[in-house]
């Protein structure tokens, strides 16, 4: 063999060697690319992948719609026909995100955010989560705390109720009306530590009656905090 066949049988091994090192060899256990198409029809999770709510890949708006009575729709929270239910009814068709169920969740939380703000004067904190009306009186209060350098101390034992009573639309605001059963334990000191008002150890049983509202033709999804009173 002359001296260019060599070099043309040298270049086509290691070209050979080139390919096989880039491509791979089959072991005969490869799945076919269908299969993987496959599995993503078929729903399989991708780790990668996160699905966001309201997606079109996600799963819930992927399921079938189950068409649900007026008389089931509320079934647990409002009576079927009750103003309460004509209420949620009314916000529905201005919010369709509106659940009242989630609602009451976000009500306890809140509840228990204000009631401790107040009681540590996080006037901050307050202004995030009340109607200027409310923050005013709250205001007025802790000024007068400060003023006598008195102290609030306030625990949450528990939270028996959240029971949804009212429910309403007017003009472009939503309201609901929560009424709260709950146990704590406050105490206000003076500048020295002595008790002014209220009980350290001892649980006090608290009912307390507030309106949450906000503006339906906003994009901000928040509730606020608009009326308190005290409850039986």
């Amino acid at each position: 063999m002359d001296i260019y066949t060599i070099i043309f049988l040298a270049l086509a091994v290691f070209i050979f060697l080139r390919l096989r090192n880039v491509l791979g060899q089959r072991t005969g256990e490869e799945r076919p690319p269908f299969e993987r198409v496959a599995r993503d029809a078929a729903g399989a999770p991708d780790k990668n992948v996160v699905q966001m709510p309201g997606s079109a890949v996600d799963q819930e708006t992927l399921a079938p719609t189950v068409e649900v009575t007026p008389g089931e729709r509320w079934k647990g929270i409002a009576e079927p026909g009750s103003p309460l239910a004509q209420g949620f009814d009314a916000i529905v068709a201005q919010d369709s995100t509106f659940d009242p169920r989630h609602f009451v969740t976000g009500a306890k939380g809140a509840y228990e955010m204000i009631v401790l703000a107040f009681a540590n004067g996080d006037r901050r904190a307050l202004k995030d989560l009340v109607s200027p009306e409310v923050f005013e009186s709250f205001d007025s209060v802790i000024k007068d705390r400060d003023q006598k350098e008195w102290k609030t101390e306030t625990r949450f034992v528990s939270i028996d109720k959240a029971e949804l009573t009212t429910a309403e639309v007017r003009d472009r605001s939503a309201s609901v009306t929560v009424r709260f059963v709950s146990q704590m334990i406050t105490v206000t000191r003076d500048k020295t530590g002595a008790i002014v008002d209220g009980n350290a150890e001892g649980v006090s049983d608290i009912t307390d009656v507030w309106t949450f509202a906000r503006d339906i033709t906003s994009r901000d999804p928040n509730w606020k905090l608009v009326g308190t009173n005290s409850g039986q």
